[in-house]
């Protein structure tokens, strides 16, 4: 798993944000995130890591993820 930092992701009105991908996954775009979450941030990332779509129902997210996901790309 590697972090790279990107200039914008043009989320502006939803403070902090993330994307996460891989290839042949769906990829997800989650905002309004806050230092206090990054834990939670990694554990959403293993968790995606391990699933053979990308998918991590609402379900198996950290509860302070559950509604951050803004959209999601289906993979390429």
């Amino acid at each position: 798993m590697d972090l790279l930092g990107v200039e914008c992701l043009s989320l502006c009105e939803r403070g902090c944000s993330a994307a996460i991908s891989a290839a042949g996954k769906w990829s997800y775009l989650l905002g309004g995130l806050d230092q206090a979450m990054a834990d939670d941030l990694i554990t959403y990332a293993r968790a995606y890591a391990v699933s053979k779509t990308g998918l991590v129902l609402p379900s198996k997210r950290p509860a302070a993820l559950a509604n951050m996901v803004m959209g999601r790309m289906p993979p390429t």
